[in-house]
């Protein structure tokens, strides 16, 4: 008889791998973070919120993901990091506990013109694969149902080895190719207008060229013109023979030698196209863009009527839908249209394939993007439907204990979509995953698990973590999120009157259905709807070019690491300027990017040293102590301050030395130029940041109001803001508010693209657009004051604004 065992104590324990479920951060001091500890629990939501620039970003993205990036791509051999972006490794003490991080972020797609909604998600990847099946007529491979491949036919002699013997025979190759091939896949063609170009009475040699920055006595691009040979240099453009005309417009690229120089010289249009029309139009510099505009004219191929497949991948269809077809289809049409081929008879071989794709299709509804077409051109999507989009591929995923980081999710959302956002995020918790958001919005930080509060200010002022807890936690706690949690906007008890009306006719951009409708002037009127619903093709796409707009809208502002707020909104100007007036010498002097720069660095004030296959590290450089000037420069004073420590000034500490205050500069100082820019900072609430902080390291919704506050010294009676509250704080929209108030209060009109309740319940006048998105919205379904608006909750906006209010 066998003794019985006795139990194991181990066997109840916890087990030892079952003890790592937390992050763990101790002393970070990435950007403005101070020696920040702290402990996140894995496998829950946590929010991370504060004022802008408290330092959310600079944790949850540039410390634990970072730092779980820079690991990951440690684990790879040397030669494959050699073609990976470096890292280098986070200011930080230890970081224990990570997880790999997938970081899902605010930054809009590729400006690719062949990147489209479908591209981007696999979803086109699919179609194609299911019509090369089953499309009739057969036409070929997945790639002949692709707008991105080009068809191609070869022929020529192989040379074939067979044992001892080498024999050449003739071959052909043929790839079959959905590509049109008048647009070469983009949909639209471009007709250029050649008055734009030059004026033709002139000739080269007395600057015919109106091209920006094409100047005839030393520019190299047009002496290559002159000197071509191909035409003659003093003879005006319209006095041109044939022949002449023809090569100055349409010629071949050939050799040809300037000055003993040996350049290539092609026709102007394929020059002017290679040069500007290949380049994403936004990320041109403004009198660039505006060149492009009006020399080029974009319009629909006429050969494959903007679907940008050619005859061959139209003709291939399924139940009587070609792909071009199904692309251009609502994605939740396109859903249930794929949902009604079933899976049995002729789609059972593919029945897998379906599947997926309908997972796919769903996922877009699902997440609040269901109004879409696959065709739709990735740049064109917002801040947050790029987001969004991005969230799809990981949906369905098999991955578990994964850290998803995101940056608010929530921007361009109306408040009856927040709840299906926050539905998606739970679900990814639930799968055993760790889900950081960085978020502003109530709505979002109440179905946290824990809450993280950074502050109390921003910039210098915060950097420390001010709560951490529970939500109810946060409402007790007296931080400044704390106090702002619960606060409400009351609607007006009398709205201001109109001076006049900007009149929109038959207005017909994107799902706009012929709307008609009258914006007041000398107000501050707000559009509003679900997303989706048709409030930017209203406001950007239909309002009169000659209404005097002035328009903030959401794209990006571009800067290297040398820009600046200073060197951004031309601040820079005035006190070079006030510097080289108070001590004679030149302004160039006081740039950092010019002659007062330091030899060592170049301005930098780091200097960046390149370890091959091993993230570039940054050190201070020794010459200047990463002040950016030469010693001699930094000798040069203007109100007891030299260029170096006005440039880590504060706004609001500059405002005071600018100002001529006897506390600061005193008189010499004062420069009313620079004062002027500076109070346009503080008003837009960007007081706290330093002068020569580098544009890379601003968060999203600094960057906005960065540019808001270069817009406010545009000359226009009407400006036009696309959701300004983007980034803000709760208690910093109370800030916004009055400012939007004095510039309607100075003579302006103000017109805002908003989904923050905020800021209707504040309005004059409201016009909200639906009633849902897509093909269900593009109609004003109310147009009214505030007070309207919540006393007949006629539409989804009116529901959410009373019980906003508590009306």
């Amino acid at each position: 008889m066998s003794k019985a065992r006795k139990p194991d104590a181990r066997a109840n324990a916890p087990h030892t791998a079952d003890s790592h479920d937390l992050i763990r951060v101790h002393g970070a001091r990435e950007n403005n973070l101070k020696d920040v500890s702290i402990e996140i629990p894995k496998r829950r939501l946590t929010v991370f919120t504060g004022v802008s620039g408290s330092g959310k970003s600079s944790l949850v993205f540039d410390t634990i993901a970072a730092e779980s990036q820079r690991l990951i791509n440690e684990t790879y051999s040397a030669f494959v990091q050699g073609f990976m972006p470096s890292q280098a490794r986070p200011e930080v003490d230890v970081l224990d506990g990570l997880t790999t991080a997938i970081t899902v972020g605010q930054q809009r797609m590729g400006g690719d013109p062949r990147s489209t909604v479908g591209t981007a998600t696999d979803a086109n990847a699919m179609l194609r694969i299911l019509y090369s099946r089953l499309g009739k007529p057969h036409i070929g491979p997945p790639g002949a149902y692709s707008f991105n491949t080009a068809s191609v036919r070869a022929s020529g002699a192989i040379t074939v080895e067979r044992g001892n013997k080498t024999e050449a025979q003739k071959a052909t190759y043929q790839r079959t190719g959905g590509m049109c091939t008048r647009c070469e896949g983009r949909g639209s063609v471009s007709d250029i207008d050649l008055t734009q170009l030059y004026d033709d009475s002139k000739s080269l040699a007395e600057g015919a060229f109106t091209i920006p920055g094409w100047k005839s006595d030393s520019q190299w691009t047009v002496q290559v013109y002159a000197q071509s040979g191909f035409v003659d240099p003093d003879k005006p453009i319209r006095a041109y023979t044939k022949k002449e005309l023809r090569d100055f417009l349409y010629g071949d690229a050939v050799k040809v030698k300037v000055n003993g120089v040996n350049l290539t010289y092609e026709g102007l249009i394929p020059k002017i196209q290679k040069s500007f029309l290949s380049k994403d139009k936004e990320s041109m510099q403004p009198h660039i863009r505006a060149f492009v505009e009006r020399a080029v004219t974009f319009t629909v191929c006429p050969e494959c009527d903007g679907t940008r497949l050619s005859e061959g991948a139209r003709s291939s269809k399924i139940k009587r839908k070609s792909i071009a077809d199904l692309c251009a289809m609502e994605i939740r049409d396109l859903a249930e249209w794929i949902r009604g081929l079933g899976t049995s008879g002729v789609y059972a071989s593919v029945a897998p394939l379906l599947t997926a794709l309908q997972q796919t299709l769903d996922s877009f509804v699902e997440i609040g993007l269901g109004y879409l077409a696959l065709d739709r051109p990735a740049a064109t999507l917002s801040g947050g439907e790029a987001q969004r989009v991005k969230m799809i591929r990981h949906l369905g995923s098999s991955l578990t204990d994964v850290t998803y980081v995101f940056d608010e999710p929530t921007i361009g959302l109306h408040p009856h979509d927040i709840q299906r956002m926050n539905d998606l995020l739970l679900r990814l918790r639930d799968k055993g995953n760790t889900v950081l958001v960085v978020e502003h919005k109530p709505e979002t930080i109440v179905v946290a698990d824990h809450v993280v509060d950074l502050g109390p200010g921003a910039g210098t002022a915060g950097g420390t973590v001010c709560f951490e807890g529970t939500v109810e936690g946060l409402r007790a706690s007296g931080t400044v999120t704390g106090r702002h949690f619960d606060d409400r906007s009351t609607l007006k008890e009398s709205v201001r009157k109109p001076t006049g009306a900007l009149e929109i006719r038959g207005a017909d951009a994107h799902n706009l259905r012929g709307v008609d409708v009258d914006i007041p002037l000398g107000v501050l009127a707000v559009v509003t709807g679900v997303a989706g619903s048709g409030k930017s093709s209203l406001v950007h796409k239909s309002i009169p070019a000659d209404a005097g707009v002035v328009a903030v809208d959401q794209t990006p502002i571009r800067g290297s690491r040398r820009s600046n707020p200073a060197t951004y909104t031309s601040l820079l100007d005035p006190i070079r300027k006030a510097f080289a007036k108070a001590n004679g010498v030149k302004p160039a002097l006081f740039s950092a990017n010019s002659e007062g720069a330091c030899p060592t660095c170049n301005g930098a004030g780091v200097i960046y040293t390149d370890l091959g296959v091993m993230a570039s590290v940054a050190t201070p450089c020794e010459d200047c102590e990463g002040r950016r000037f030469q010693a001699s420069v930094l000798e040069y004073r203007l109100g007891g301050r030299d260029i170096s420590e006005v440039l880590a000034m504060s706004v609001e500490e500059a405002l005071e030395f600018f100002g001529g205050g006897s506390s600061a500069g005193g008189s010499e100082a004062r420069t009313p130029a620079a004062h002027r820019i500076l109070e346009r900072l503080s008003d837009v609430g960007l007081g706290y940041l330093s002068l020569g902080q580098p544009l890379t390291t601003l968060s999203g919704g600094e960057r906005q109001r960065l540019k808001l506050a270069t817009h406010m010294a545009d000359k226009g009676g009407v400006y036009v803001l696309d959701e300004p509250t983007t980034g803000l704080h709760l208690a910093d929209v109370e800030q916004l508010l009055g400012l939007l108030d004095r510039l309607v209060d100075a003579g302006k009109s103000v017109i805002v693209i908003e989904h923050h309740q905020a800021v209707m319940a504040h309005a004059d006048w409201i016009i909200d657009l639906g009633p849902g998105a897509g093909h269900d919205g593009g109609k004003i379904v109310f147009e009214g004051t505030p007070a309207d608006l919540v006393a007949t909750r006629s539409t989804l906006t009116g529901e959410h604004l009373a019980e906003y209010v508590g009306g």
